[in-house]
């Protein structure tokens, strides 16, 4: 399995990148997992040019997706989305490795 974008998330990386004047092939989008939140673990997401060598490398809608090893194995198979709607606009991590999520769908429980 792997990490992966849905076209509307990759767009809205793509947008963000522009507007921050980040070079796309140099930048990669950093999705990870804290410990914290009301489930238990908190999701995080970054822009950065740095890579270790040991981080998951992945390739989604042109967009360079990275991700630690202890985070990736709670995040394998995930899809983030982007959702642009009344009651807010952001991005939602679509994880099948959760067991649970709180309410405001920024932590959760594997």
């Amino acid at each position: 399995m792997a990490l992966s974008l849905t076209e509307r998330a990759a767009q809205e990386v793509k947008t963000i990148l522009e507007q921050q004047k980040l070079e796309p092939d140099k930048t990669f989008l950093r999705m990870g997992v804290k410990g914290g939140g009301c489930s238990g673990f908190t999701y995080s997401l970054d822009l950065t040019e740095t890579k270790s060598d040991l981080d998951e490398e992945f390739d989604s809608g042109g967009i360079k997706i990275i991700c630690d090893p202890k985070s990736y194995l709670y995040l394998n198979g995930t899809v983030l989305d982007f959702k642009d709607e009344i009651m807010g606009r952001g991005f939602v991590f679509n994880n099948p490795n959760a067991t649970t999520s709180c309410g405001c769908g920024s932590s959760f429980t594997a």
